[in-house]
């Protein structure tokens, strides 16, 4: 969508509705407009039925628990994003782990804490805290990002993972993660601590051979309205070889608006058009997917 067109900051229209309901396995609603009830009531229109509400930082992650708390079709993941970690060490006031301007940040607030190895220990136990309760179904998301951090980050970021990791397994709670750039050490953290039961990889962006790797560690496999994009062949190409009853799908609103409405602002509601793409490269039925996607949803969140 051109940077000029005065769409941009529409909401696009509500799709037609799925006949089986589905669930969005990763959103950000404290960084949507609009209230959640007003979301998931749009949501559920059109069959999206169960959100999981995404914890980034603390203040979001106590916002996730207490929203998951009021709703029975929310469930909640809290944690420190990997960008979040080398953050807090290097004691940055900045208050998002999302780029500047990223969204409303209803929950990015307070002051942070000085910084240094200490500052993430008391931030990694507020999580740890926090995963105890029972509306929460993840930690996460965590990983890896070598994007935005440079290698001054990646100490902070890969000790800030292994301790999502065991927090998650300590718990039974599922373990979402975010990876870009960062592919092979997401696989090998992952491996050298052991991955929990259930391991859900958030927005999925590798190739169709790291699908296959992770489908034979068991990991889910996340897909977000990215995968409708032109230049993104390589995650359908991972679409196609994943076992369907690894996949989900989830909009990482406001974030990866699907074609054709990229460059406007994403919400749960727009799920169904994910599924669709999803549908169309398996060469398999719209209800037939939205089925094995609703059930895989719920057996990789525990609820």
């Amino acid at each position: 969508m051109p940077a000029n067109d005065p769409d941009k900051h529409t909401a696009p229209p509500l799709p037609d509705p799925l006949r089986v309901p589905v669930a969005d396995s990763h959103t950000h609603l404290d960084m949507q407009s609009g209230t959640v009830e007003e979301a998931l009531a749009k949501a559920a229109s059109v069959g999206v039925t169960t959100v999981v509400q995404v914890g980034c930082d603390l203040a979001g992650s106590r916002w996730a628990a207490e929203t998951a708390a009021a709703h029975d079709a929310v469930h909640a993941t809290v944690a420190l994003h990997p960008n979040e970690a080398p953050r807090i060490v290097h004691g940055d006031p900045g208050g998002t782990s999302r780029p500047p301007g990223a969204g409303g940040g209803r929950s990015r607030q307070g002051a942070r804490a000085p910084g240094g190895p200490a500052a993430l220990d008391e931030a990694l136990a507020e999580i740890d805290r926090l995963a105890a309760l029972p509306q929460v179904k993840g930690v996460g998301e965590t990983g890896l990002d070598y994007f935005r951090t440079g290698p001054e980050g990646m100490e902070a970021q890969e000790r800030s993972f292994r301790a999502h990791i065991e927090i998650a397994k300590r718990h039974g709670k599922a373990l979402v993660i975010h990876d870009r750039d960062a592919h092979a050490d997401v696989l090998r953290v992952l491996k050298e601590e052991g991955a929990p039961e259930r391991t859900v990889f958030h927005c999925y962006s590798g190739d169709a051979e790291m699908a296959e790797t992770c489908a034979a560690a068991g990991y889910f496999m996340s897909f977000a309205g990215n995968v409708t994009f032109k230049n993104a062949q390589n995650l359908r190409d991972a679409v196609a070889v994943a076992p369907l009853e690894l996949l989900l799908v989830e909009t990482d609103a406001p974030f990866l608006t699907p074609v054709p409405y990229r460059g406007r602002p994403n919400a749960p509601y727009l799920v169904p058009i994910t599924v669709r793409a999803l549908a169309e490269v398996r060469g398999i039925d719209e209800d037939a997917l939205a089925t094995a996607l609703g059930a895989n949803t719920a057996r990789a969140f525990g609820y």
